[in-house]
């Protein structure tokens, strides 16, 4: 495994984000720790696709892909770990000379000791494979990467978590968000494994209106299980809003996918339940088909979606600030994203600082 390198951090820097909506009982502004994951002085050119995990002694792991640009065959996985500060950058996968893509991070158990992590490799996106490999030690070292291992023995295309976390159902599975993009048309899908780590097994495509339905489709989902069995979706989107899906019967069978509410720009979004029940959304809350990727914004929902009423901005500059990663703990929520793709930030907002529904 590639050593760490030795390229210094860049430190932190300290901002306030306002909440622009807030329900009648949400307090503003709310203030926010925004930190520099490395600095200019980097081992790539550009970086993007940020993945986030908590490990222990209350630290975080965050990935992405980094190299000349995207699709370049230089790019590769690089991880960096926060204790009290951030780490230095390291190479974590490099199979070949060939583009990698969109790293998923997630812990298979609350210790945050047994890692998995999923990633693609694929000189375009249509032509991705899925390769996985695992963590004993919390992302200190890792298991040789292999192709994922799927019950039909079809690792090509979105197979596995294609850019969001999977969770554990109450059923004890874990289910992907998972999708395809073709040249003309976008379809998503869900893996289910028992453990996590293989023998995952794809359900049928979400279905959609494709009469109705603008653009190439549906990508990337976002998810969540509101009660044992009842399990959701968000989906970034062509047509300028999120759409979403729902499950009964455990993640198997989906509903018809229908445009939310949500404006979205067709890019990446992520979504993390709190302990409450709260959901906090992480995306560009900008309409239109690659639209704007600022401000970047975390909405919050307390009827399972149905309503958002509250919003943080942690960006409002112009530039880009996207493909977030969202986690919740028992201190509040952190988020991982790309900053003008030169950067990956880090934030925190402390529980006492969330908006209350």
């Amino acid at each position: 495994m590639t050593p760490p390198s030795e390229i210094p951090n860049a430190g932190s820097r300290k901002s306030i984000a306002y909440m622009t909506q807030k329900s009648e009982s949400s307090d503003a502004p709310a203030s926010i720790e925004i930190e520099h994951v490395f600095g200019d002085q980097r081992p790539f050119t550009q970086c993007h696709a940020a993945t986030l995990v908590r490990v222990p002694d209350g630290g975080y792991l965050a990935a992405w892909f980094g190299g000349t640009r995207e699709s370049h065959e230089d790019v590769a996985i690089w991880a960096a770990r926060r204790g009290r500060v951030w780490g230095p950058p390291r190479q974590i996968a490099k199979v070949r000379a060939e583009a990698h893509w969109n790293p998923v991070l997630f812990a298979l158990d609350e210790s945050g000791e047994s890692l998995v992590l999923h990633f693609k490799i694929g000189e375009r996106i249509r032509h991705w494979v899925t390769w996985t490999q695992t963590s004993q030690d919390a992302g200190e070292t890792w298991s040789e990467a292999v192709p994922l291992e799927t019950a039909d023995g079809d690792a090509q295309g979105g197979r596995g978590a294609v850019r969001n976390k999977p969770i554990q159902l109450a059923s004890g599975d874990w289910l992907a968000g998972a999708s395809i993009e073709r040249w003309r048309r976008w379809d998503a899908f869900f893996d289910r494994s028992p453990n996590g780590r293989d023998a995952w097994d794809r359900t049928p495509l979400v279905p959609r209106d494709r009469v109705r339905f603008k653009g190439k489709g549906i990508i990337q989902p976002t998810l969540w299980e509101s009660e044992p069995g009842k399990v959701h979706a968000l989906f970034r989107s062509t047509d300028g809003t999120i759409h979403r899906s729902d499950s009964i019967d455990d993640g198997r069978t989906w509903s018809r996918s229908h445009a939310t509410t949500l404006p979205n720009n067709n890019s990446g979004l992520d979504l993390a339940r709190l302990p409450d029940g709260t959901l906090a959304l992480a995306c560009n809350p900008v309409p239109g088909n690659w639209a704007a990727r600022t401000p970047l914004s975390i909405l919050f929902s307390y009827d399972n979606g149905e309503h958002w009423p509250a919003r943080i901005d942690v960006e409002r500059e112009a530039g880009e600030f996207s493909y977030p990663a969202i986690i919740a703990d028992d201190d509040g929520i952190a988020l991982a994203y790309t900053w003008n793709r030169r950067r990956i930030a880090f934030a925190h907002i402390d529980a006492r600082d969330l908006p209350r529904g």
